[in-house]
């Protein structure tokens, strides 16, 4: 039988290949398995200050080599009305480069695991359509803020750009095509950040802040009302009915009201969320239902045969 030889160049080829997928390994550079590591961003309040070692169930659910898609029948309020649309929610394991604050192309001192959330919406007003997409960098670890958020929204009109770096304060720029926005650069003091609440959900749903706060809306939310990139008081609360918990974050001076619901035992996968606020001449509601979860590789289909795995998700807006 002939022996096959890779050559060196051949090899380092797929190494690099292998280090570029979507996923992660419990074992990142310098960081232990409970998501320790050389540089920790700030901890949050109260709560969600203690850190929390990764279980075997999660470990064995996260690091598996693949991501977590859920696909939701979402209404979406926009300009007075309420649009019929989709959401996905994408959740994977990766490691993060704490330093560049990006997903790192390898391990090493400089990366931890994080939790990463690509949120996606996708909705019609009249002929054109909408797009938002945020990704949120979250520490499975549990004991920090965000270490990073983006957010785009594109439509025929245009788009418009934001992101917020966790390094010494909150730092922000801001892109858009609105003359009164236009770009921004600057930093805010450190608060809870709506956003990093979606994946501390998944991480650690028991150390979730409650009571009185200083919230960072969602960047998505900010960015559609045009309202300034701040933290706003809000009131926190969570509920337990039978099977699943709601977090609820309401705020008084800008009339929103957001509710998350999710399962009550673990992966504490969420099941919808609604959202309400002015929109037009009154108060609209969105709402998101979830549809269906699939475990997959997705970085890996990437072919024209693959696009029949959207069917196994229940979405038809391309």
């Amino acid at each position: 039988m002939r022996k096959t030889s890779f050559s060196p160049l051949l090899i380092v080829f797929l190494s690099v290949i292998l280090t570029l997928s979507c996923g992660d390994s419990p074992s990142v550079g310098s960081a232990a398995p409970d998501g320790n590591s050389v540089q920790q961003a700030s901890v949050m309040p109260a709560k969600t200050s203690a850190s929390k070692s990764l279980t075997p169930e999660f470990k064995e659910y996260w690091y598996a080599g693949v991501a977590e898609l859920n696909s939701y029948e979402l209404q979406q309020a926009r300009y007075g009305e309420l649009r019929n649309g989709e959401a996905v929610l994408i959740f994977v394991t990766e490691p993060f480069n704490t330093e560049k604050q990006v997903k790192a192309d390898r391990k090493n001192a400089s990366t931890t695991s994080v939790m990463k959330l690509n949120r996606v919406r996708k909705f019609l007003t009249g002929v054109y359509p909408y797009s938002i997409m945020s990704s949120i960098f979250y520490p499975v670890s549990g004991d920090a803020h965000a270490l990073k958020i983006t957010t785009s929204v594109q439509e025929w009109c245009g788009h418009v750009f934001a992101q917020l770096n966790n390094r010494e304060a909150f730092e922000i720029q801001s892109y858009s095509y609105f003359e009164s926005e236009a770009d921004q650069a600057f930093s805010i003091d450190k608060n809870v950040l709506e956003d990093e609440l979606w994946t501390l959900i998944r991480t650690n749903p028991d150390a979730l802040p409650e009571g009185s706060l200083a919230i960072v809306p969602s960047l998505e939310y900010l960015r559609l009302t045009h309202q300034k990139i701040q933290a706003y008081s809000a009131e926190v609360s969570l509920t337990q009915a039978e099977g699943s918990r709601q977090l609820t974050v309401r705020y008084p001076e800008i009339n929103r009201t957001l509710s998350i619901q999710f399962q009550d035992v673990f992966p504490y996968r969420i099941e919808g969320w609604s959202e309400s606020y002015p929109s037009g001449r009154g108060e609209l509601t969105s709402t998101a239902r979830l549809n269906k979860t699939i475990l997959s590789p997705y970085w890996q289909k990437n072919g024209n045969s693959d696009i029949s795995l959207r069917d196994s998700l229940g979405l038809e807006m391309r």
